[in-house]
């Protein structure tokens, strides 16, 4: 399915990343290009080191380019503060960390309700409980990440990711902490959120039977990026 008849909602545009390290500089990214179009769900693949984490730090603006632009929506972030780019991250980005990052003094449900808070909503509470109960943690909502296993971790940060209903999500190796089983339960999920309400989804993730499930798949070697064919 081709989406390019529509404007991109992220936009790379010669993306280079730069640090200075004992042993000299190092180029972590060159000159990288590509468009995402709306709906589109695309794998960041790569060996461990090739610069994927880096790239989707900077697709969400967590860390600044040596060089370059990412465009989201149209509004380059890096024409942003730090301030500015923490705003626009929390109106149009959601995030799925390998280890979850969920407050531990938090219920699920009140880790689900924070980024509604965040943006103001009225009705965080119910919207959270909404979400929690759409990926099957009903029983589970007054319940501390301590008191919960690692799918139900990760179930409650995917909830946390989609109450706000962001425009486009970013993963990093969402599975990697879970066993085959339960990774796929949490693919499975991820996708059909994804599906429901219509977000674009970037994921870095080592695991090709992940990535086979995305549109695209862009694969980082040393710095570079290419695009496998459909």
């Amino acid at each position: 399915m081709s989406n390019n008849t529509r404007d991109p909602i992220l936009s790379v545009e010669s993306l280079s990343k730069r640090v200075t390290s004992p042993d000299g500089e190092l180029q972590l990214l060159q000159d990288i290009n590509f468009n995402i179009y709306p709906a589109q769900s695309v794998a960041i693949i790569g060996a461990s080191g090739a610069g994927k984490s880096t790239l989707l730090g900077l697709l969400a603006g967590l860390d600044t380019p040596t060089s370059g632009k990412v465009l989201l929506d149209g509004q380059d972030i890096f024409g942003e503060d730090e301030d500015g780019r923490a705003r626009i991250r929390g109106a149009n980005i959601g995030f799925v960390f390998q280890s979850f990052q969920l407050l531990p003094s938090l219920t699920a449900l009140e880790n689900v309700m924070m980024p509604l808070e965040l943006m103001g909503s009225s009705e965080a509470e119910s919207k959270a409980q909404e979400v929690l109960e759409r990926v099957g943690l009903a029983q589970r909502i007054h319940h501390y990440p301590r008191q919960l296993s690692g799918g139900e971790q990760q179930r409650v940060a995917i909830a946390r990711a989609f109450a706000p209903r962001p425009k486009l999500l970013l993963a990093d190796e969402p599975t990697g902490n879970l066993d085959v089983r339960t990774g796929e339960q949490i693919i499975d999920l991820l996708f059909s959120l994804n599906k429901e309400q219509n977000t674009t989804l970037v994921l870095v993730t080592h695991d090709m039977k992940l990535a086979q499930r995305c549109e695209r798949r862009l694969t980082i070697d040393v710095g570079q990026l290419s695009e496998a064919s459909a």
